[in-house]
């Protein structure tokens, strides 16, 4: 973004930033803003006119100071506000013509000589003879001059003469300092030309230090498919070839030579699709290579909002870039894609920077351990397309998740994920979520000997709940019971009409 240059002009307004999803990312929506600021016309200051005073004849006459001249403060150009979402533009500028200066006012002083001056009105002095000059007379300019003062010979020699002994004295000290032994065996580091033999080392749980033990098991994957080809990150899961990644980031590789891999060291090796699920939207891919370094897989459950985290991975095909941010939020409720395609995500938020390019890559700790796989970023409804850089809002899937769903996918090639057995009813406007009052496509709101009705949880009711955390949106529900496994028992608050209970209610198993 360029900063506007100073002019005289209207103050700006801020435009709302464009948000965008990482390459194949699933684009969250965000509730838009429209400004619309109108620009101050400028206006021209009056032109300030003063006639010069004739000098008066007396010789004792004071300086008079010159006056002030007005300066217009400098503003800043305004910018207008574009119809839809889009990169800041600047409005058509406009001049300001500046206020006329008014003259100085001149009065005679004594000058070197003795003789009155005028007090100069620009880079020049005017001056009258003495007396005042007729009306109309011409103004004559008179330069005043110092008088020149000069050094006598006593004065030069002897300085002469001191300049020579100093010189002198000084080579002779410098020379005998050159051979002063505690200097030559001073115990100094030694250089050496040998690369990265004398690099300075960092602590393991700097930002550096974590870079350094985690890159090399950081990959950048390429997919070549019918709408052309595609970028986006992953990494080692296991030494023996297995990596994980996004879903998002494979699912448009066509044929068996459509994944490369290439590793931090610049080698390069084909993939093959392993296992994948658009509802967590991961997948599990294997490279034919041994004694790869996996990442460790930390325990998500254990982070806090506030904790410093590094993402890692290849933003814009960038391999191997880092950057840096804290947690920003936990359980935020992301359902990406579209209506036959949607991951529901249990996300970890970031404003660490993920760009396109950055999905499936790690999201660590401090320790270095990965906590979430980053897949998405935010994008506000309406866009025209473009994609926008970082806006400190990514979204990273937590690595709990992760682990259970690449252990199913490495076994079996497809995951499974819980669920309650309720239709919910989109177009609910209050407290809780509600459930719907009718089926659709031939299921009932409630599923027959599912795990709701067993629960006792009937079509028309309000979940408030789950496990004492309120929810207020259907999606808030659905990713709060696709964090846990199937068979997991859970506790709702429901409630009937004006009466509320809480249920206990164990999750059955759904797959792809």
């Amino acid at each position: 973004m360029t900063t506007p240059d100073e002019r005289p002009g209207t103050q700006p307004e801020p435009t709302p930033p464009l948000f965008a999803s990482p390459s194949g990312a699933r684009p969250i929506p965000a509730s838009p803003t429209a400004p619309d600021p109108a620009a101050a016309e400028p206006t021209a200051a009056p032109a300030v006119t003063q006639p010069v005073p004739q000098p008066s004849p007396s010789p004792q006459a004071s300086p008079v100071p010159p006056a002030a001249e007005p300066t217009a403060p400098p503003q800043w150009p305004g910018a207008q506000q574009p119809a839809q979402p889009g990169p800041w533009s600047l409005a058509a500028q406009q001049s300001v013509a500046p206020p006329a200066q008014s003259p100085h006012t001149a009065q005679p002083v004594r000058g070197y000589d003795g003789t009155p001056f005028g007090l100069p009105t620009d880079s020049t002095s005017q001056a009258w003879p003495p007396g005042a000059p007729p009306a109309g007379a011409p103004m004559k300019v008179v330069r005043v001059r110092k008088r020149r003062r000069s050094l006598s010979v006593a004065w030069v020699v002897p300085m002469l003469v001191l300049a020579m002994l100093a010189g002198l004295l000084g080579g002779i000290l410098g020379a005998n300092l050159t051979h002063d032994d505690h200097l030559a065996s001073a115990d100094l580091p030694a250089h050496t030309d040998e690369a990265g033999a004398d690099a300075p080392s960092r602590a393991p749980d700097s930002v550096a230090g974590i870079a350094e033990s985690v890159l090399p098991s950081v990959v950048s994957i390429q997919a070549i498919g019918a709408d052309g080809t595609s970028t986006g990150s992953g990494f080692v899961l296991r030494e023996d070839g297995y990596l994980l990644t996004n879903n998002h980031v494979v699912a448009g590789a066509a044929g068996d030579d459509a994944l490369t891999v290439t590793f931090s060291d610049g080698h390069e090796r084909a993939a093959r699709v392993v296992g994948a699920t658009s509802d967590y939207d991961l997948a599990v891919i294997k490279v034919d290579e041994k004694g790869l370094e996996p990442l460790v897989l930390g325990d998500s459950a254990d982070v806090a909002v506030g904790d410093p985290v590094v993402a890692i991975g290849a933003p814009l095909g960038l391999a191997g870039t880092v950057t840096t941010g804290i947690i920003s939020a936990l359980n935020r409720p992301v359902s990406a894609g579209d209506a036959s395609d949607t991951a529901f995500i249990n996300a970890i938020q970031t404003d660490a920077a993920i760009n396109p390019g950055n999905s499936g890559g790690p999201l660590v700790d401090m320790a270095g351990e990965v906590i979430g796989i980053n897949s998405a970023i935010a994008q506000p409804p309406g866009g025209t397309g473009s994609v926008a850089g970082s806006i400190g809002l990514g979204f990273a899937i937590p690595s709990n998740q992760a682990r259970r769903t690449a252990e199913q996918l490495i076994e079996t090639g497809h995951a499974t994920y819980p669920i309650v057995g309720v239709l919910l009813d989109q177009s609910y406007v209050g407290e809780g979520v509600k459930v719907a009052t009718e089926g659709q496509n031939g299921t009932g709101p409630v599923t027959a000997d599912g795990p709701a009705d067993r629960a006792g949880i009937r079509a028309g009711d309000v979940i408030l709940a789950i496990d004492g955390r309120p929810v207020t949106d259907p999606d808030e529900l659905i990713v709060a019971i696709r964090a846990h496994e199937p068979g997991d028992v859970i506790e709702l608050s429901v409630r009937t009409g004006d009466a509320q209970r809480t249920v206990r209610v164990t999750l059955d198993e759904a797959g792809d």
